[in-house]
């Protein structure tokens, strides 16, 4: 398969046959390796575009892929076509490289020409439209790097620095304590978000059939249950809650007199944060609870 603009030699494919004979299902082109001849490609597509879009599709899928874009490249029908592949424009490239990556169906790459565009009008390609859809895909496909990794360390900077800041500072510094724990609080509760984000995602593509179902998954199964979502939510909720109750005792037990903001604050934020946190992780086990029956029953319908 290839662009059909005469910018690739189709007389000379004894690369990627041969690779095809040898076991791989998807041989792709590189033209960084096999030559970019003056004029075929615009600069900012040579030095920007393209290097660091297959970069980041290198980074997210963990495959050697050195050119994800390439207009030639071979593959036996029968694995492409069980990759259900559903991009409708540009990006369509990226997720053919991604999907099989995915599937764990072996790929391999060889060095290809690429000669200027040989058609009379000016191409397809728009430079900022097309590169956009290409990185939206690639985030959109991985919630590894769109919300796992950003949420883990947002969790860790708000577990650490909610820490840091229960220790005692100074008189002078308590303000500025109070105020930089309400952003640690802010950072778990968005962390916690994004994980959870994350994980629902990964669940919906394996539901779908867009994505194999990862090993860790399987794995972890067992711990993602509805009940055991509901009972670490319920949990990590009453703990805030029997946080805030004592608290409300120790303010009895003063007469309800003024209270010090600083002191109360820096119990009542991390209590409130729980509360938080554990209300969202309720929504979001019901919520997959509800994505699986969805799926459930309209496989169900479509095997009746």
């Amino acid at each position: 398969m290839g662009d059909a603009d005469c910018s690739y030699d189709f007389s000379n494919l004894d690369a990627f046959v041969e690779q095809l004979r040898g076991g791989a299902r998807l041989v792709m082109g590189n033209r960084f390796r096999g030559g970019i001849a003056e004029g075929a490609m615009p600069l900012l597509h040579r030095y920007l575009g393209n290097p660091v879009l297959s970069f980041i599709g290198r980074l997210f899928f963990r495959t050697d892929i050195g050119d994800f874009h390439c207009g030639i490249r071979g593959f036996h029908q029968e694995s492409v076509a069980a990759l259900g592949l559903v991009s409708n424009g540009m990006e369509f490239a990226s997720e053919m490289v991604a999907k099989a990556a995915l599937a764990g169906i072996s790929i391999a790459e060889v060095p290809t020409t690429l000669k200027p565009d040989g058609r009379g009008r000016p191409p397809h390609l728009r430079t900022w439209r097309d590169g956009w859809r290409h990185l939206k895909f690639l985030l959109l496909f991985c919630p590894r790097w769109l919300f796992l990794y950003p949420g883990v360390m947002l969790v860790l900077a708000g577990v650490v620095g909610m820490g840091v800041l229960q220790r005692p500072w100074s008189s002078d510094a308590h303000d500025l304590r109070i105020h930089t724990m309400l952003y640690m609080a802010g950072a778990m509760v968005l962390g916690v978000q994004l994980v959870q984000l994350a994980v629902l995602t990964k669940w919906l593509g394996v539901l779908s059939g867009i994505v194999p179902q990862p090993p860790w998954l399987r794995r972890a199964q067992p711990a993602l249950s509805l009940e055991a979502g509901l009972l670490l939510g319920a949990g990590l909720f009453a703990i805030g809650l029997i946080w805030s109750v004592g608290l409300v005792q120790q303010w009895g037990r003063s007469g309800f007199g003024p209270l010090a903001p600083t002191e109360g604050m820096r119990a009542a934020i991390p209590a409130v944060t729980l509360m938080i946190i554990g209300m969202q992780a309720v929504a979001g086990t019901l919520f997959a609870g509800a994505i699986e029956l969805a799926w459930r029953t309209g496989r169900q319908k479509r095997h009746a």
